[in-house]
């Protein structure tokens, strides 16, 4: 009995001691703020503290509606002498103005449910001063003319390779094949009675085809004797050519009967006559005179002497010179065509663009590189300032923390950027002093002015520029914000032996309440497109209004 009475206080007592530790849990919700502007960043926490370590476990999708989750970052936990603290975190935002309440939140603490209270947040509108914020009037629709500078160097690039490509196709694939029927072509006298047999077929309808019957008809004669009596027939009259025949019988060279020669006499007189005196000869003399030509060219082939081994030699050389001359010929041509294009494409492009842009192009201009780039749009420093570039400047870092710096390029290229962001003196040490009279506040602005100038040269200097020559304007940019532009020239060292180069720089300089920002361009003095790149530059410039 003492027994059981002493088991069950034990069981009691550390019931007691579970529930105690189960009780000794807190769990605390809060915000960072529970007023923000739109578009602000809230931090939601919630903590709990026990004296143990417990089994927690959050949603996996966590319903925060109408606020939007930035970022969910993991349990912490941290450990002590006396307990144990978690935490978990979540970043917010909205972009409405009003009371909002961020929605009850649930947990599983060792297995239990826990419901979390909500909490009431105001979200704010941004306060627009319109008496002291400047206004402008609304840019007008900016006309941008199209850029057919890659189109067209892309379109003569591919009619260029196209071309070269016929051409060696040409000439691989086509060039062996024109050789090899040149070589296997059929021998005059197969030619000569073949082209014969094709007139038998010719129909006339007017009177100019006679003329061009008997041209056929002695031009195929003519080109059989030169090819295969040897004879200069093309070039001679027809007085020439019956004389010669006639030489060439009486020294027995080739044996044509007394009625062939007199045969081929009738034929070119009546050519002779068709051609140079429009006469109309009868049908019957058109078919007999092709036979009597087909007779001259059967009579000539058996007359001519067998050709020996060294004249067939001789033959196929002719021949092949023949082909090397067209080959020439062709090629000729070709190279002719290419650089006629070439010519063509090049006043055309000129035409277009302009003489000094195509020869820049051409020999590879980098500043014209820069102009004709797609130019990237880019947020640098703070306050924001939003800039047009041919490629996203760089940060530069330096020994003043009160400087922040961007670049592109450097001095030995054509063209340089430099964009600083420099903190005013006078809200770094007296940001709580502002009871100073018009006087002076106008004579710290001229020295603010005056140092940022004077910054401006040191930089200039510490690269080794000498002979500055400088003058000092109030310019506004497109987008209407006032400036002090600070130009002119400089002398900058080209190389190691102290040739130096003259180079124009402009640096613009913005001032602002708490910070001075400086834009610095340098391009060489005879640059034809660097002016247009600074302007373009300049005219895009924004300075980014924060919330």
């Amino acid at each position: 009995m003492i027994k059981k009475q002493i088991t069950l206080l034990i069981a009691l007592f550390f019931s007691s001691i579970h529930l105690y530790s189960q009780n000794d849990e807190t769990i605390e919700v809060f915000i960072d703020s529970t007023s923000i502007m739109i578009g602000e960043k809230i931090d939601y926490y919630i903590k709990i503290k026990s004296d143990t370590l417990v089994d927690i476990k959050f949603s996996e999708k966590p319903f925060f509606l109408p606020f939007e989750i930035l970022e969910e970052y993991p349990l912490d936990t941290m450990e002590s002498k006396l307990d144990y603290l978690f935490t978990k975190k979540y970043s917010l935002i909205h972009f409405d103005s009003g009371n909002y309440w961020l929605p009850n939140q649930k947990l599983f603490l060792n297995g239990t449910l826990k419901i979390l209270d909500s909490i009431l947040i105001k979200v704010k509108n941004v306060s627009v001063d319109t008496l002291k914020q400047p206004l402008y009037d609304i840019k007008p629709i900016e006309e941008v003319k199209k850029n057919y500078f890659d189109l067209i160097k892309w379109t003569l690039i591919i009619i260029l390779i196209s071309v070269f490509l016929i051409g060696l196709i040409y000439f691989l694939f086509f060039k062996n094949k024109m050789e090899a029927n040149s070589l296997n072509s059929a021998p005059p006298f197969e030619r000569a009675i073949k082209e014969l047999k094709e007139l038998e077929s010719f129909v006339l309808q007017k009177d100019q085809d006679y003329k061009e019957y008997y041209s056929s008809l002695t031009g195929i004669v003519r080109r059989y004797l030169e090819e295969d009596a040897k004879v200069s027939a093309l070039e001679s009259t027809s007085d020439q050519l019956l004389l010669k025949l006639e030489i060439l019988k009486t020294q027995g060279v080739l044996d044509l009967k007394t009625q062939t020669l007199n045969n081929l006499k009738n034929v070119l007189k009546t050519a002779d006559l068709v051609k140079f005196a429009k006469s109309i000869p009868e049908k019957n003399l058109l078919y007999r005179d092709r036979s009597f030509a087909e007779e001259l060219v059967i009579e000539t082939n058996e007359v001519l002497p067998e050709l020996s081994e060294e004249e067939l030699r001789e033959q196929e050389k002719y021949k092949l010179l023949q082909i090397k001359k067209r080959r020439k010929k062709n090629i000729y041509i070709g190279v002719l065509s290419f650089i006629s294009l070439i010519v063509f494409s090049f006043f055309l492009a000129v035409s277009i663009y302009g003489f000094y842009p195509v020869i820049d192009t051409i020999i590879g201009n980098p500043t014209i590189k820069l102009k004709n780039a797609v130019w990237v749009t880019s947020q640098y420093g703070n306050p924001p300032v939003k800039l047009v570039t041919p490629d996203v400047l760089k940060r530069i870092k330096r020994s003043d923390d009160q400087i922040q710096s961007f670049s592109f390029g450097n001095f030995d290229i054509p063209f340089y950027i430099d964009l600083i962001f420099k903190n005013k003196k006078s809200e770094i040490n007296n940001k709580d002093d502002q009871s100073s009279n018009n006087k002076s506040q106008v004579d710290e602005g001229e020295k603010e002015i005056q140092e940022l100038i004077q910054l401006i040269i040191d930089e200039f200097n510490l690269r080794g520029a000498a002979n500055i020559f400088s003058k000092k304007e109030e310019v506004k940019t497109f987008s209407g914000i006032p400036a002090i532009k600070f130009f002119g020239t400089l002398d900058y060292p080209l190389d190691d032996q102290g040739e130096k180069g003259r180079f124009n720089y402009s640096s613009y300089v913005f001032d602002f309440k708490s910070k001075s920002i400086i834009l610095s361009i340098l391009y060489a003095k005879d640059d034809r497109y660097a002016i247009e790149i600074e302007n373009r530059i300049v005219n895009n410039l924004e300075l980014i209004k924060e919330l």
